[in-house]
């Protein structure tokens, strides 16, 4: 699996959450480079949706910039998550493709129960197909 990944800060979170995919021998795509939140969002949103990469993980303060700046790439499916919880729904029902955290807020162990989750979890639940066929059809 490859992992688009990008942070517009570095703390104890971010160290934590690349650990962890280190931990689990993913092939991870770092876009940071000396960017800034919407070069970040974006950057991975088109390794995602570009097939550079399987999935995407963002963090910023909030994680909301590097998700909307995402979501604005066509085909993507960014998913603000901070609970394992969400993080799953995401994945399950809306067919999440990049997974958006704040490093701020979450604790170092729960962003990485958080990524756990959304990696964990198997694509979309074939139930939602067509809510998930709607969503594809507003990137038009």
């Amino acid at each position: 699996m490859r992992v688009a990944y990008g942070a517009d800060d570095a703390n104890e979170t971010t160290r934590a959450v690349q650990q962890a995919l280190a931990d689990r021998a993913v092939e991870v795509v770092d876009v940071t480079g000396d960017q800034q939140w919407p070069d970040i969002g974006a950057a991975v949103g088109q390794a995602v949706a570009g097939g550079t990469a399987d999935l995407g993980v963002v963090l910023c303060w909030t994680g909301t910039g590097t998700a909307i700046a995402a979501n604005k790439v066509t085909g993507v499916r960014a998913a603000l998550a901070w609970d394992p919880w969400i993080a799953s729904g995401a994945r399950k029902w809306n067919d999440a493709n990049v997974l958006a955290m704040s490093l701020k807020r979450l604790a170092p162990d729960v962003a990485v129960e958080v990524l756990a989750a959304f990696l964990d979890t198997p694509g979309p639940d074939p139930d939602e197909a067509a809510n998930i066929a709607r969503l594809g059809a507003l990137d038009d």
